[in-house]
């Protein structure tokens, strides 16, 4: 580790200000790396991300759409949900691939480790890639309404460029995927 690359914060104090089922809040007095006392506040949460870009033999992909409460707007996704932590990233996905979209695959391959907003939350997320899909039925959760969307992969690069999927994994994975590939839009 070079210097640079050293914590320059001190933590003073924790408190846990809130916890629930998902996620905890905390906030610590600090000194921060110019030497002012200050406070930060840090959500943890008690799962990790784990997104899925599905892509069955003919190049398509499937998006998933809902309504999220905490935007207060409808969101198109990657078919995505929480891993336990200490449970295997992979067989998290496939739980979520078949609860989702009713799929399982044949050929998983993980793309990427993202962290969706480390100035406030120590949220971790993987994306996998599911290729070679049989179907099934879905199982959704009973918080769940939620819209299937098969679409070209490209169309759903061209979907993240227009603004319409604003998810940062899915973001995040798709263009990854994209680049992989070779199928970012001309």
């Amino acid at each position: 580790m070079t210097e640079s690359e050293k914590n320059p914060w001190t933590t003073l104090s924790t408190r846990q200000v809130y916890d629930n089922a998902w996620i905890s809040v905390r906030e610590d007095q600090i000194i921060n790396p110019t030497g002012g006392k200050g406070i930060y506040g840090v959500v943890s949460f008690k799962n990790i991300a784990i997104g899925i870009i599905p892509i069955d033999s003919e190049g398509n992909t499937y998006l998933i759409g809902q309504y999220r409460y905490s935007l207060n707007e409808y969101s198109w996704e990657i078919p995505m949900g929480g891993g336990k932590i200490g449970v295997d990233m992979l067989e998290s996905a496939k739980r979520e691939l078949k609860e989702e979209t009713g799929f399982t695959a044949l050929k998983w391959t993980e793309i990427m480790k993202i962290h969706t907003s480390n100035s406030v939350t120590d949220e971790v997320g993987y994306v996998f890639v599911a290729e070679y899909l049989e179907a099934g039925e879905t199982e959704f959760e009973e918080t769940e309404q939620l819209h299937i969307k098969k679409l070209p992969f490209e169309e759903a690069v061209m979907m993240v460029m227009r603004g319409q999927i604003t998810d940062a994994i899915s973001i995040a994975g798709i263009l990854k995927y994209a680049v992989y590939t070779k199928s970012l839009p001309q």
